[in-house]
């Protein structure tokens, strides 16, 4: 079977703009959450979030094109810039067409959306500005990817909530061992951080009110966890085929050994409290892997901190690995970055990467009073070295949408 590689590595969070930054800030412990600049949230019920500090277009992309881009589109741009640019790979007109583009979200353009929704209130029809559609279509980071990188191969999205980071990787495995490319730009990317979006999730319930420190309020695993912080940014790598790496003499970071996807069935928004459907997407993925549970060494949680979900996940963890689950390094990134919806996943794929290139695990930070029913090692508050030799990544999403993906020393 075609085996996948890891190239180049690219990111935009809230612990900086890049990897180096994403993962100098996640060892270290950091936190990126903070009170918003962005808009003004004064009379706001939660005035907390991920935001992603210091981001200017122009820097990674054509001005005039990033005004034809939602926020969202423009993370995605610049972090597979980056993943390309660490990949070494040349995009050229021999090889365009043999390379292709998952980069995946939960809401597309939502903040495009509600500007030009205010405009139309404010002016009337003259209002709205005639780039809505195409700005804001969940696909446009895709798409913009192609463009601006002049990329001719298939450029798909999937829109599967907080677990669409993780199953683009899923998705551009497949694409790869089908033979359709030879390389993958992958990963997801969100921007929906908007006063309409946080004011609904917080009446909701979802998010944290812990705001009179930011960067304690996003408590996974912790007794006094009430729920996440809301949070955008992007993270994209380069997938290749391994044959057409070494062809090339790329540097091999790891492998992309695949992975799963799975339905809870269950409800609109909780988790099925039993974590059966991530249980499920956990073990298909280690079996499309052809690893066992006591392979893994490392899981990046989709841990958001909610009261029920990472209840769920320990469940859904101690299901599938067993007597081994004890033995795991698990750490949950959203502790640092917040919830990144669509781009989670890409996030803690990342995490997974970089933590089998350079044999740390970053900390679950906030960890102070452990949940007595979350129970394993949530390597809390410090980063710890190790060797991580697999390491499996989660993303769960609203509407009981499930993904994990599993990535493999070289």
């Amino acid at each position: 079977m075609t085996r996948v590689v890891v190239t180049g590595v690219g990111a935009v969070t809230p612990l900086g703009i890049g990897a180096a930054a994403f993962w100098e800030g996640l060892t270290a412990g950091r936190s990126g959450v903070r009170r918003i600049e962005r808009f003004d949230v004064d009379g706001l019920e939660v005035k907390i979030a991920g935001e992603v500090p210091g981001f200017v277009p122009k820097d990674h992309m054509d001005a005039k094109a990033a005004k034809r881009m939602d926020r969202f589109a423009q993370f995605g741009v610049a972090a597979a810039r980056e993943a390309v640019e660490d990949a070494g790979l040349e995009i050229t007109d021999a090889n365009r067409e043999r390379i292709g583009v998952v980069v995946n979200t939960g809401g597309g353009g939502i903040a495009t959306i509600e500007t030009e929704v205010r405009n139309m209130a404010a002016r009337g029809v003259r209002g709205v500005g005639p780039f809505l559609v195409p700005i804001f279509s969940p696909n446009m980071a895709s798409c913009q990817v192609s463009i601006q990188l002049g990329i001719r191969g298939p450029a798909t999205t999937a829109c599967a909530a907080c677990a669409a980071g993780t199953q683009a990787f899923v998705d551009a495995v497949h694409m790869l061992e089908r033979g359709e490319v030879d390389a993958a730009i992958v990963g997801g990317t969100e921007a929906a951080l908007t006063p309409v979006a946080i004011t609904s999730l917080a009446h909701m319930g979802a998010l944290s009110r812990n705001q009179e420190d930011p960067t304690r309020a996003s408590r996974p695993f912790d007794a006094g966890r009430d729920g996440f912080v809301f949070g955008e940014g992007a993270a994209v790598m380069v997938l290749e085929t391994e044959e057409h790496a070494v062809r090339r003499g790329a540097n091999v970071l790891c492998v992309a050994s695949g992975g799963a996807y799975t339905s809870d069935a269950y409800h609109l928004t909780a988790p099925d409290p039993a974590g059966a459907g991530a249980a499920l997407a956990m073990r298909r993925a280690l079996a499309r892997a052809d690893i066992l549970p006591s392979d893994i060494d490392y899981v990046a949680a989709h841990a958001t901190a909610t009261p029920i979900g990472d209840r769920a996940e320990t469940s859904a963890i101690k299901a599938i690995f067993g007597e081994h689950a004890p033995r795991l390094a698990i750490s949950a990134n959203k502790s640092m970055l917040g919830h990144l919806l669509g781009a989670a996943g890409a996030v803690s794929s990342l995490a997974c990467v970089l933590a089998i290139r350079d044999g740390v695990v970053p900390p679950t930070i906030n960890l102070e009073t452990p949940d007595p029913e979350c129970d394993l090692d949530y390597v809390p508050n410090e980063k710890r070295a190790m060797r991580v030799d697999n390491a499996l990544a989660n993303g769960f999403g609203f509407g009981g949408q499930n993904a994990c993906a599993v990535f493999r020393r070289a």
